[in-house]
């Protein structure tokens, strides 16, 4: 304790030292610092030109050093540009690795692994900058600020949160269990609710086409379990049977008790599934060997006729289908789960979540261009610069009614990866704080380009097709919907940053260890042998001091519930 108060000291002296440094240092450019910063947008005339290093552990495959058109219009109102890196392998690796160097990037997006920043004293306490210079951010987060605090024993602001919309209601489906067009088409669009529901269309199809058109094996369902992208296997052990997305723990809505969710009784049936689907033949033999790019090129050969993946992480290779026209061979979205008594949670609303977002760096030598540079961006001027590009180059206003310009609009459906990488339309989300889906600005237009009409109006026909038949607008409306759900009163677990030190985060990764090896393990062995693996592995979880971590976890679940309720 004596040495995270020490740390803790040492950074906010740092912090203060060179706040008050640069204050001095910015009076060149007016008589006051926030003088020059409204709540709409910064003013360009006391921008001055500055390069920032960043890096960030989510990947940005269309990232064109901000040399796309929104980038340019950054920098131009900013003054910023970016000198970005983002995570390729083991994200958490590289942050352990900014931390025991010392080499720190000005911007570092390190989601739950903030911690490890802290402890170094890596980035600043940004209470005072964010009060002093950005108006925009303070404004937008109102009372919500509270919960980008750190913890309940830290009350420092170490990230300004990016990841999580302020407000959000959902409008599009993007994850659940996905099936090609064709194959409910075939099927005549039958119900799709359990996973022998999704078995039973997959397995129909593929008895009748075991290959594709030029003579190559079909694919029931491939996983992506490359590297850190095993969590999307892992995850929908929870996402079919109830459980919320809360990471690697289950929490008990009642006594907020944590629980490493692979321990639930559910969850092992749902692994024993896919042992099943392994054994007759309908499950990639290469789901947990091939890389990203492999899965990827599958599904752009169309072959792969279901998915338990969510949309950003097969997008590439569905964006490949329709830029050669084949249609019919994306996906639609299901809510899968073991049976009917459970319900899919993909529209559990976990509320606004501080947890995961950009620090700046304790090291930067200018940190009031870099609050600012993302104050701009939190601004409404920002924010439908980022989602709808420039106007009269991207987008028309007429009559009061933001629209995309159709030209533009087909080059978004026809190939969305190089047009993102030319516009930058999109590319700057995950840089600010943000409203989501469903939300209106101060003209009364979304803020973002997943609006009911929106969707409509890019369905192609086969998807339209299914829509149809199965008598809904969205895909969405065949998912439980938020008002079905209480309130998680700690938001969404996996947004917690905890010390490095900390138990949780230590046995952790013994746990995960254990589980991405085990995991495949059962999954691919055959069925007369799951039971034993399966038991062998949860002795290994209790050996390894399962319970000890759920005990910590708990913990902080609990007090991040007291810090979110204080004023």
């Amino acid at each position: 304790m004596e040495t995270k108060k020490k740390r803790t000291v040492v950074s906010s002296i740092l912090a203060l030292s060179l706040m008050a440094t640069l204050a001095g240092c910015s009076g060149n450019n007016g008589s006051s610092a926030t003088e020059g910063t409204k709540a709409e947008g910064n003013s360009t005339s006391e921008m001055k030109p500055v390069t920032l290093t960043y890096f960030s552990e989510d990947s940005s495959t269309n990232w064109n050093n901000m040399q796309d058109e929104v980038g340019k219009i950054i920098t131009e109102k900013t003054g910023v540009t970016l000198d970005a890196e983002f995570a390729v392998g083991d994200p958490v690796q590289k942050i352990s690795l900014i931390a025991a160097t010392g080499e720190y990037p000005d911007l570092i997006a390190a989601k739950a692994d903030v911690g490890k920043l802290v402890e170094a004293g890596a980035i600043l306490d940004l209470t005072d900058l964010i009060d002093k210079y950005a108006p925009n951010i303070k404004k937008m987060l109102g009372d919500k600020l509270v919960r980008t605090k750190y913890s309940l024993d830290d009350q420092a602001i170490y990230a300004i949160p990016t990841w999580s919309s302020v407000e959000e209601k959902k409008i599009k489906a993007d994850g659940g269990f996905e099936l090609q067009h064709r194959v409910v088409k075939e099927a005549g669009y039958p119900e799709i609710r359990t996973v022998q529901d999704f078995e039973k269309v997959i397995q129909d199809y593929m008895t009748k086409h075991p290959t594709d058109e030029n003579g190559n094996k079909n694919i029931g369902i491939s996983l992506n379990a490359d590297d850190w992208h095993m969590y999307q296997v892992t995850n929908s052990g929870f996402q079919t049977t109830g459980g919320a997305d809360d990471g690697e723990y289950y929490i008990d809505q009642k006594t907020y008790q944590a629980t490493y969710h692979f321990r639930r009784p559910e969850e092992k049936e749902y692994f024993r599934w896919l042992n099943h689907m392994n054994d007759v033949g309908l499950l990639d033999p290469e789901s947990f060997v091939q890389k990203t790019d492999q899965f990827k090129a599958k599904v752009a050969s169309g072959r792969v006729l279901g998915l338990a993946d969510p949309e950003w992480d097969y997008g590439d290779g569905q964006n490949a289908l329709k830029t050669a026209g084949k249609f019919d061979q994306t996906y639609g979205h299901y809510p899968v789960t073991m049976s009917k008594d459970y319900k899919d949670t993909s529209f559990w609303p976990a509320g606004f979540d501080g947890g995961y977002g950009i620090s700046i760096s304790s090291k930067t030598k200018d940190p009031v261009s870099a609050i600012k540079f993302l104050d701009y961006l939190a601004s409404e001027e920002g924010q439908i610069l980022s989602n709808w590009g420039i106007e009269g180059e991207h987008y028309t206003l007429e009559n009061g009614k933001r629209t995309i310009i159709p030209e533009v609009q087909e080059q978004m459906n026809k190939d969305g990866a190089a047009f993102q990488k030319k516009s930058g339309i999109g590319l700057y989300w995950n840089l600010m704080v943000h409203y989501g889906d469903g939300i209106k600005d101060s003209t009364g237009n979304y803020f973002t380009r997943n609006y009911p009409e929106m969707l409509t109006a890019n369905y192609s026909e086969p998807e339209k097709e299914a829509l149809k038949a199965y008598n809904i607008e969205h895909w969405k409306d065949l998912f439980p919907q938020e008002e079905e759900f209480q309130p998680r009163a700690y938001g969404a677990a996996y947004t917690m940053s905890l010390p490095n030190d900390d138990p949780a985060v230590i046995l952790g990764a013994k746990m995960k260890d254990i589980t991405w090896k085990r995991i495949p393990e059962a999954v691919m062995s055959k069925p007369e042998d799951f039971d034993k693996i399966w038991d062998a592995y949860m002795a290994e979880l209790e050996k390894a001091g399962v319970k000890e971590m759920e005990e910590s976890y708990t913990k902080h679940i609990q007090n991040r519930i007291k810090l979110w309720s204080s004023k």
